[in-house]
């Protein structure tokens, strides 16, 4: 069975800043990890490739230092690594992203079962990708995913919705986006980053997909960010004196005036 888990590095929530000129983020210098949801995606193909055999292959897009995730993600027990690199590729929104990416697996993977990916990373919050690449490889696709059984020919998958569960069979190959709720992800063993460490990572252009520079990028983006601000959080505070019993009063009729109470 051949598993394909796309993922990306995202930057430490607490350090994200915004290029003024390019609207995009500020990747250089800040800290980085695995998107969450995205090592919920490794976990759970790892899991099925212990059922079901097979090889278990990560994918990411982004620059060279992302090659660092793909490391940590065969310390956690992956087979092979693909670092999508080129500068053609920087500024790319979720469309061009899937194109790239849905080009990459046609080319270097048209015999996959399977495609897992986060259900969203914590930096853009669009959860686009992944449903995105399943439409460009025209591959059915269930998003919200808690749960997989293999099952003949075909997959079960729990699929979260507000108010409980749906249970969907579907054919393959798929792409499936998975929630934290599915797995724990397992940490990393001492064999695994030894090997991770050594591991050939590949390197893939935009020469060796035969793509055209205007499709890719920030010039294949058709979203454009226009401006950004950050939200002004200041708040001014009111400070209560007197006994306790006085505070709460005054402060119970602050809140009836603003009928908060």
């Amino acid at each position: 069975m051949e598993i394909l888990v796309l993922i990306k590095q995202v930057p430490d929530t607490s350090e994200v800043r915004i290029d003024p000129e390019t609207k995009t983020l500020i990747r250089q210098g800040v800290p980085s990890i695995i998107n969450p949801e995205d090592k919920n995606a490794i976990e759970e193909a790892l899991k099925l490739k212990e059922i079901a055999g097979g090889k278990v292959t990560v994918i990411t897009m982004g620059p060279p230092q992302a090659e660092v995730a793909l490391r940590e993600a065969m310390a956690m027990g992956a087979d092979e690594c693909y670092l999508l690199s080129d500068r053609f590729f920087a500024g790319a929104d979720t469309y061009a992203t899937a194109k790239t990416l849905s080009t990459a697996i046609k080319s270097l993977f048209p015999n996959f079962d399977m495609i897992l990916c986060g259900r969203q990373a914590v930096d853009g919050d669009t959860a686009q990708v992944g449903p995105q690449t399943a439409e460009q490889l025209g591959i059915p696709q269930v998003t919200y995913v808690k749960g997989i059984k293999l099952e003949s020919d075909h997959v079960t998958v729990t699929r979260v919705v507000e108010d409980g569960y749906e249970l969907i069979e579907v054919g393959m190959p798929v792409l499936l986006t998975i929630v934290k709720e599915a797995n724990k992800p397992r940490y990393p063993s001492i064999k695994g980053i030894f090997h991770a460490y050594d591991a050939e990572i590949k390197t893939i252009g935009i020469d060796d997909l035969g793509l055209d520079r205007n499709e890719v990028g920030l010039k294949g983006s058709p979203t454009k960010v226009v401006s950004t601000e950050t939200p002004d959080t200041h708040r001014s505070g009111e400070i209560f004196s007197g006994n306790a019993k006085e505070c709460v009063e005054m402060l119970l009729q602050r809140l009836k005036e603003r009928h908060l109470v």
